[in-house]
């Protein structure tokens, strides 16, 4: 990571320093159960992040908003589906739209059918993932974006229809529930986002764990491991195995305090 970067990420932090931080010092002395994260925190997690995404040139950045202090982790994808995938989707746009007759959808269907039988080339999908801090629920939320490569932006319904099999059918009872639209909370524009509303149900038995047998551990990798592949995410297993730290984290999760920092 650039020294300008950490610079963004931590202004009073001197920029060559390592990170530390312990899994008792996320979770809270006072609240050893805690899944909740403050911000400080959120930051030396995502600096650790994306200094071993460097390294292993994962392809993730900081984007910090001009003229102010908020930013937040980036990673843009480029995703090979299957060009059924985008087919079927646009003629359900179609048919629900009464654009076409059953006649002119049969020929559609056979033609698709024909090129598909003849090319083995993939769709690709452009996959564009933000990780920010939120203050209302003083944990990490995933939000993320998807188009074609000329730039039509993928539905609800499409983007629901690509999350992973393993995952689909487990989220499926409460679909629109996990994933929603919404607008970015600091880019004001259209964004997919996946709920935080579960997130203490797998980082609590995560913390109580590693904190048991007094392990350190990198929130944002944890979490980010168990919420990236729903939606096509990986995490490659090097974050987890990396060992790097030293400069100890003194900041308490306490809910009250998370929200004395907002």
């Amino acid at each position: 990571m650039s020294q300008e970067n950490r610079k963004q990420l931590f202004p009073s932090i001197q920029p060559n320093k390592a990170i530390s931080t312990s899994t008792s010092e996320m979770a809270g002395e006072r609240n050893p159960a805690s899944c909740y994260l403050d911000e400080r925190t959120f930051r030396l997690c995502c600096q650790l992040f994306l200094q071993h995404s460097e390294t292993i040139q994962d392809g993730w950045s900081w984007e910090q908003i001009k003229g102010t202090d908020e930013g937040f982790m980036k990673k843009t994808v480029l995703m090979p589906v299957k060009p059924s995938f985008l087919h079927k989707q646009h003629e359900c746009s179609m048919q629900d739209e009464n654009m076409v007759t059953d006649d002119v959808q049969a020929n559609v269907e056979d033609e698709t059918a024909g090129v598909q039988a003849v090319c083995e080339i993939h769709a690709v999908l452009r996959y564009e993932y933000h990780v920010l801090y939120s203050c209302s629920y003083q944990i990490p939320v995933l939000y993320f974006r998807a188009s074609t490569l000329d730039g039509r932006p993928l539905s609800l319904e499409e983007v629901w229809s690509n999350v992973h099999p393993n995952y689909r059918q487990r989220l499926q009872q409460g679909p629109w529930d996990t994933l929603t639209q919404q607008e970015h909370p600091l880019l004001g524009q259209p964004f997919f986002m996946l709920h935080p509303c579960r997130t203490e149900e797998f980082m609590k038995p995560a913390l109580d764990l590693a904190q048991a047998e007094n392990k350190r551990m990198n929130y944002i990798v944890t979490w980010l491991s168990v919420v990236g592949p729903v939606v096509r995410l990986d995490v490659p297993l090097s974050y987890s195995s990396s060992a790097v730290i030293s400069l100890s984290v003194s900041d308490s999760t306490d809910p009250e305090d998370v929200q004395r920092t907002c």
